[in-house]
């Protein structure tokens, strides 16, 4: 038993009938326990080192790639009343179909005949701008004429005072003829009266030079009225010209009054009219707006205003619809630690509520139940509550996403990183570091690792 010689007596003795020997053995079942955790710690030293893929998760919905292609919300135009439904939450509409048809409620539109009114008052303003253009050619016309005529006036009145100017030197001239004569006839008159006072003529010669005298005095004065007259003439002239001239300035400087008037009377009346040509435009749009239309193909999904006769306020959403075939996608939200570690193109695992599935986050080809996408769009500003948004669309070499999905539906994504073992993993998660970064991958979102992916 204590195995000093060399002749086993084991064999010989049945131990179970010796009572120490049974406290002091080992039980089968405490080895076959050893032997299981044995294995099972091997089994977990061995799965330390089993291939894990590091991902990015994030939660998010169904919507549609493309705006136009999300549910859109259908408002009035105008503020009106709510006159006929011509649809039905849930049925199909096609471009143009009328959704429903309102009526007037403000009243400066409630006129019936405001259209016909309207084009009668541009009609007119046409007529009032036709005629008032008329007046302002006519006018352009007077002024025409008034320079015509001042020409003619002024030829004349420089005339008369060419002539008037003449006169006076004609008469001027006679003067001094005159003055001539009178001076000659008072010689004569002196030496007469001396000769005759000597006896030398007779009185009847002496008388004849004191005639002569007296016709030469007569005519000096007359002349000497005459130049007076003609450079009265001459002055009228002169102010007649100068009367001409502030005449014509007087009633030049009223035309073009009168004519500045009514071009800008005629600017005024265009915009008056342009004004009411805008209204009647504007009112015949605003004739279109009491017809509302599906802007295009779609399903109904809610009114939002529902009851017949109920008014509505301009811009207020009225009803909901789903435009038909959209480019579904996943709006899936991340930490803002994670998205430089995302770019487009990256693979996404994505689950969908509803849709059963058994996940193996690090083990993709393992997973039941999940459907391949590809990251389209990374935002590169955060939206609600610092994460920031990545838009996924189906890969084209991975399973088809199901048709029966709906929009506005929850979804859960993976975005495929590098493989790792799971022993560092778990360092990495306890540890707090962010992927990628065993084999030091560049973030894809730095400067240099944008100008990689550019040159790329």
């Amino acid at each position: 038993m204590l195995h000093i010689s060399p002749n086993s007596v084991e064999k010989q003795i049945d131990k179970s009938k010796l009572y120490s020997i049974r406290l002091v053995s080992t039980p089968k079942s405490g080895k076959l326990v050893t032997y299981w955790l044995i294995g099972i710690l091997l089994l977990l030293v061995i799965i330390l080192f089993v291939p894990w893929q590091q991902n990015v998760s994030g939660k998010g919905q169904l919507t549609a790639l493309s705006p136009q292609e999300r549910p859109q919300t259908i408002q009035s135009p105008i503020a009106g009343r709510i006159d006929k439904w011509n649809v039905q939450e849930g049925q199909f509409v096609k471009k143009g179909d009328t959704i429903l048809v309102i009526t007037e409620i403000k009243e400066k539109f409630l006129d019936p005949d405001l259209l016909p009114r309207l084009q009668e008052q541009v009609g007119a303003k046409e007529g009032v701008i036709r005629s008032t253009i008329d007046k302002a050619d006519a006018l352009t016309s007077q002024i025409s004429a008034l320079a015509q005529g001042l020409k003619l006036k002024l030829q004349q009145a420089e005339n008369k005072v060419i002539q008037a100017r003449l006169k006076v030197k004609s008469d001027s001239i006679d003067l001094v003829a005159e003055t001539i004569n009178y001076s000659i006839a008072d010689t004569q008159l002196t030496l007469g009266n001396t000769m005759f006072n000597k006896g030398l003529i007779s009185l009847t010669d002496f008388q004849k030079r004191q005639e002569k005298y007296q016709s030469s005095t007569a005519k000096l004065i007359s002349q000497e009225n005459k130049l007076l007259d003609s450079k009265n003439s001459l002055l009228n002239a002169q102010i007649e010209l100068n009367s001409i001239r502030a005449d014509y300035q007087e009633k030049s400087a009223k035309a073009e009054s009168d004519r500045s008037a009514t071009i800008a009377y005629v600017a005024e009346a265009e915009g008056d009219l342009a004004k009411l040509e805008n209204e009647y435009s504007s009112m015949l749009v605003r004739n279109t707006f009491y017809t509302i239309k599906a802007p295009q193909d779609g399903f109904v999904v809610r009114a939002v205003r529902v009851g017949i006769g109920e008014n509505i306020k301009e811009g207020e959403p009225i009803i909901t619809i789903m435009p038909s075939n959209p480019k579904m996608a996943v709006e899936m939200y991340v930490k803002a630690m994670d998205t430089p570690l995302l770019k487009q193109g990256q693979k996404v695992r994505v689950q969908f509520d509803g849709w059963p599935a058994i996940v193996f986050a690090g083990w993709p080809n393992v997973s039941v139940g999940t459907f391949g996408g590809v990251i389209q769009v990374v935002d590169f500003v955060e939206s609600a509550n610092g994460s920031f948004r990545v838009l996924i669309v189906p890969d084209q070499d991975d399973e088809p996403w199901p048709t029966q999905l709906r929009m506005g539906s929850g979804a859960f994504g993976w975005a495929m990183l590098d493989n790792v073992p799971i022993w560092f993993e778990i360092w990495r998660q306890l540890n707090g570091f962010p992927p990628n970064l065993q084999d030091g991958t560049i973030n894809p979102m730095s400067a240099s690792g944008y100008q990689s992916e550019k040159g790329k």
